[in-house]
Order: C-alpha cells, then structure tokens, then sequence
C-alpha cells in the first residue's frame, strides 16, 4: 500500500453551523467540525481510521474515485491528502519486543561502537519499507 494516499471529500455546511464531512468511497465515514480547518483535520483523522480498519481486517484498500465523478451535490468537493505511514506512527507507536539473532562477531563489533541496536532496527526496516519520516 503506498503511504500517501487522496481520496474525494466533500464538504457540507451544517445547519446549525461549521460543516460535516462524507467520502464517496467510504459511505460509513463521516465527521463534523465548528470550521473549515477543524472539519478538514477531523476528515483526515476519519480517513484514517477507515483506512486502517480496513486493513486490519485484511481488505484491500478501495482504490479513490476519480475528482470528476465525484457529484458534491450540495457541498464542496475537497481531496485529501492522507499519509498512512504517518498516520501509524502517530497512533500506533507502541514498542513491541523482538528477539532476533545475529553472528557473535557482529554483536561484539556493535557493542564496542555504542550502537543502538533498536533504532538501526527501525531505520533499516523504514528503509527496506520505503518509508519516509523521522523516528519519534
């Protein structure tokens, strides 16, 4: 799955004021927020959670419909723009325990250079995942 992903929005204007939010592709996400700003970062914490609902129950993603058939009817169609591997390192950054071996030499070499075996961990599967970002 790539890490950034769009998908259609579209923008309604609440009657009792700010806005809620549907997407096209997700008929059972939906937000609200008191603004613009606020219904936009509510929209992109939705699609998240949608998102990694999905795959977790091991679904494909649902590839976004195209801007120009989405029909906003009475709102404003806005893309966007969601970062997935953002998104878990935000909420899903708990450490979890690995227990993995290496040659005896390798381990010795490391140890005498102070290196963190964790962080190299991290960094060479971010890589190998090609996942942009810094460690937090």
């Amino acid at each position: 799955m790539k890490n950034r992903l769009f998908y259609p929005a579209v923008f309604h204007k609440a009657e009792e004021g700010g806005f809620w939010v549907s997407f096209p592709d997700f008929p059972e996400c939906m937000t609200q927020g008191d603004s613009m700003d606020e219904a936009y970062e509510m929209a992109i914490d939705a699609l998240g959670l949608s998102l990694s609902s999905i795959e977790d129950e091991g679904t494909d993603i649902p590839k976004a419909s195209e801007f120009e058939t989405v029909d906003p009817e009475d709102g404003i169609l806005v893309i966007i723009e969601f970062d997935m591997a953002e998104y878990r390192r935000k909420h899903r950054s708990k450490a979890v325990k690995k227990t993995l071996s290496i040659p005896e030499w390798l381990n010795e070499a490391a140890i005498r250079e102070n290196l963190n075996f964790s962080q190299i961990l991290q960094e060479a599967l971010m890589v190998k995942l090609g996942v942009n970002g810094r460690l937090r």
